[in-house]
């Protein structure tokens, strides 16, 4: 049976190159980073020079902008709640964000509204974009800081980062945007774009698990979040994850290497996948058509839920989801495809689609076969189904 891995947004599989490169740091030069000695000292010496490439590769002036995090979730929660934190002892307790956020900005934004902060969740529309003028229009005296997603998760709309980094900066308000799945996807320069902190982790673009990094504009200076040590300059305390660094750095210069390959290609064969499945009947795209990312597939067929078609379709050797990986637990519809104005019963018949930089036009049109095949076989077996044919027979839909 043919395998293919289509769940990319979730965790991609590490790249040969970017394991040949944390090797020796695993196995070899396995000294503390803050050690004295030598082993330690070469440690060390790995560890800025990755840095120095990320800052480098995201447009940032100086390496030290750049502190190694765990990965996505605790760079946001990092930057959100140490920025707020840091303005609370200037009187700014406001903080903006959107309706379709990542849950680790959105439960970081709910666990500041229990210390006293005032939190505005901007609509982002059936497009699923961010409308910069709205923005502009929520930012009060008292706003401490922005935080709006680089490209959403589930649905892959990018939005007009650069546009409400102007708004912001204008206005003397931090800026911050969640990268996770933006990063090595399309260009970033965090100067030329106005973003005061970034968000990354490696794990989305071929590189390990449990490495990422929060890009912090020289000049800011959130709250502390982790205690207990002087690693990253007294910022972040914990024990360096040498290799991991090692191969975050490697991982994005790769990544970065391939956009073109990747806006070509992954977005062909994307485009031709989504014409194939929008002949569907009542099937519908989640999000703008163009502005999303090359890999990116999310898609609502109504009259089936979507944990049913996700199983089938594993049981034909396709990897997918029904959005966050951080939320397949849930019988909740995603609140990314309700923030976008889909109703329950149809936000629970979706599927999304992450495609990486090998996929072919053989496995497209697999996907295609499959999907037209269960979506029907599960219809033919649904009351939900019957009851929408039945109404749209008597005009009632």
């Amino acid at each position: 049976m043919r395998k293919i891995y289509a769940d990319n947004a979730a965790t991609t599989a590490l790249s040969p190159a970017v394991l040949e490169a944390m090797m020796p740091y695993l196995t070899e030069v396995y000294g503390n980073p803050s050690s004295l000695y030598e082993i330690g000292a070469v440690a060390k010496e790995a560890v800025e020079n990755s840095r120095a490439k990320i800052a480098s590769l995201i447009g940032a002036k100086n390496a030290n902008e750049v502190y190694f995090t765990s990965g996505g979730s605790e760079s946001d929660n990092w930057a959100i709640k140490g920025v707020a934190r840091a303005m609370k002892k200037r009187g700014k307790t406001h903080i903006i964000t959107t309706k379709f956020e990542h849950h680790a900005v959105l439960h970081t934004c709910h666990a500041l509204k229990k210390e006293g902060f005032e939190i505005t969740y901007l609509d982002v529309y059936e497009n699923g974009i961010v409308r910069p003028e709205d923005v502009k229009n929520a930012i009060t005296d008292n706003t401490a800081i922005v935080s709006v997603m680089y490209a959403n998760n589930e649905i892959g709309t990018i939005q007009p980062i650069a546009e409400i980094g102007k708004i912001c900066r204008d206005h003397g308000v931090i800026f911050h945007t969640d990268a996770v799945q933006a990063m090595g996807n399309v260009p970033i320069n965090v100067e030329e774009q106005n973003i005061d902190l970034l968000s990354m982790t490696a794990h989305k673009l071929h590189g390990p698990k449990g490495c990422g990094a929060l890009y912090i504009r020289k000049g800011i200076r959130p709250a502390v979040l982790i205690d207990g040590g002087a690693q990253e300059r007294g910022m972040r305390a914990g024990t360096e994850n040498v290799a991991g660094i090692v191969g975050f750095a490697k991982a994005l210069e790769l990544a970065i290497d391939g956009q073109a390959y990747r806006k070509e290609h992954v977005t062909a064969m994307r485009n031709r996948l989504i014409d194939s499945l929008l002949t569907i009947e009542r099937s519908r795209l989640n999000g703008d058509r163009n502005q999303r990312l090359p890999g990116n597939l999310n898609m609502c067929f109504e009259g089936i839920e979507g944990e049913s078609l996700l199983l089938m379709l594993d049981m034909n050797g396709i990897s997918s989801s029904s959005g966050s990986a951080c939320t397949s637990g849930s019988l909740d519809p995603s609140h990314v495809l309700l923030a976008i104005g889909l109703p329950h019963e149809i936000a629970h018949g979706s599927m999304r689609l992450s495609f990486s930089d090998d996929i072919t036009e053989e496995d497209v049109d697999y996907i295609a076969d499959r999907v037209k095949y269960i979506v029907d076989y599960l219809r033919n077996m649904s009351p939900l189904w019957e009851t929408i044919k039945k109404n749209e027979k008597e005009g009632k839909a």
